[in-house]
């Protein structure tokens, strides 16, 4: 039912007290009950987001050369994305809306490179692993480029598997850092010997780890080489409204140089209007999301997201081994924030919903049924309450029936 636009307006008091009650059944994210779609480092954090999007939520990244401002946090914070993850000189980037946008773009530029540079005629395909998220098949889908998906092993892109269906009309493949589904890094080295042994486009899809991994490292993890420091990688998709802890909806989308982001932007003056050069797929761009990103990035620096990200490591760390200690079994082995665990006697969707009744709101992998957590610096907190409830959802799930993961 649709609803009609008032005749009056309303006082702010009034409707603001309207919307959190609208907001009552929501998840509790700031009690840390969310493990899918908000990343909280806590509200100082949150207080750099919403302050600094603010002072530039009517200013639009659309018009450089009216907002000089804009143009010049974009590319400081594109600038610290190239520094974290080894560019070259010379690479280049832009801030987009999200991950999806910044996987259309490099897909986009990754498209034109083969037409105009390889030559390329007829249909094209690009080559990923099951585990790639579906914002390629979103994107191809757009463009109608062929999307091949190669089956995993242990949980880990196949190399082999996807040389084998790479073919003269490829433009892409593709690995993950992490892949979402179980929070595992892609043998990315070796999809880079075989990009630069063929000639192809490597994206490194680390929408999730791109802002994450970089410290984990640098606090002593044994991080595996993902990024542009392996010749291979050509563009990268990272996203700062995940670990990067900016407000939304910011990502990055990374090129090795110049000349193959010159690909991905939009250059159109054969109209009545002028000139019209966008970057990214979107036409106006939030200033609010460009400063905040900025900020928080400033705010944090490398110490804080050292910190930050320590903590999410703990978490992970914590909840890993009494989950394991319930007879979970992890998937893989995962270093960063993200993880996936299942067992074979119980139904990980039962189990799902009862940890719903208790108020968490976490995600879940299909191939095989687990529990899955997207954890945030919060987290850390609350593992042992975590923990407590789902000994309590094991129990109460053993012998029920299945259940329907619904999140819309």
């Amino acid at each position: 039912m649709s609803a009609a636009l008032p005749e009056t307006g309303s006082d702010w008091d009034e409707l603001k007290a309207r919307m959190l009650q609208m907001a009552a059944g929501d998840v509790r994210w700031r009690d840390g009950k969310t493990a899918v779609y908000v990343f909280n480092a806590g509200p100082e954090v949150e207080r750099v987001q919403k302050e600094a999007y603010a002072l530039f939520m009517s200013e639009n990244g659309l018009g450089p050369a009216a907002f000089p401002s804009l143009a010049r946090m974009e590319a400081e914070v594109v600038g610290f994305a190239l520094s974290l993850l080894n560019a070259p000189a010379g690479a280049a980037g832009a801030i987009t809306s999200g991950g999806t946008d910044s996987i259309t773009m490099a897909i986009k530029a990754a498209r034109d490179f083969a037409r105009k540079q390889r030559g390329v005629t007829g249909p094209l395909n690009i080559v990923l692993p099951r585990s790639a998220h579906p914002a390629f098949d979103k994107a191809c889908a757009l463009v109608e480029i062929e999307v091949r998906r190669t089956p995993v092993c242990d949980y880990l892109a196949d190399p082999a598997a996807m040389a084998d269906a790479a073919d003269a009309s490829t433009v892409m493949i593709v690995g993950s850092a992490p892949n979402f589904p179980y929070g595992l890094i892609d043998p990315i080295e070796a999809l880079s010997e075989i990009a630069v042994e063929r000639d192809l486009w490597l994206h490194v899809d680390a929408c999730v780890g791109g802002y994450l991994a970089p410290f984990v490292r640098m606090n002593g993890a044994d991080i595996p080489a993902f990024d542009f420091a392996l010749p291979g990688v050509r563009s990268m998709s990272a996203d700062l409204h995940k670990y990067g802890y900016c407000a939304k909806g910011a990502s990055t989308v990374l090129f090795r140089s110049e000349a193959l982001k010159a690909l991905m932007v939009f250059d159109f003056k054969d109209w009545p209007g002028g000139r019209m050069v966008t970057p990214t797929l979107a036409g106006t761009r939030p200033g609010g999301a460009i400063a905040a990103a900025w900020a928080v990035m400033n705010f944090l620096g490398v110490a804080g997201y050292r910190e930050k990200q320590a903590q999410v490591t703990a978490a992970r760390e914590a909840i890993q081994v009494g989950a394991e200690a319930l007879g979970f079994q992890v998937l893989g082995r995962p270093q960063l924030g993200l993880m996936a665990f299942t067992r074979a006697d119980v139904d990980c969707l039962a189990i799902w919903a009862k940890l719903r009744e208790r108020g968490w709101f976490t995600g879940v992998t299909t191939e095989p049924k687990s529990l899955h957590l997207m954890l945030s610096p919060f987290h850390a907190s609350v593992a042992e309450a975590y923990l407590a409830d789902l000994a309590w959802a094991l129990e109460a799930a053993k012998g029920g029936a299945g259940a329907e993961v619904r999140y819309a």
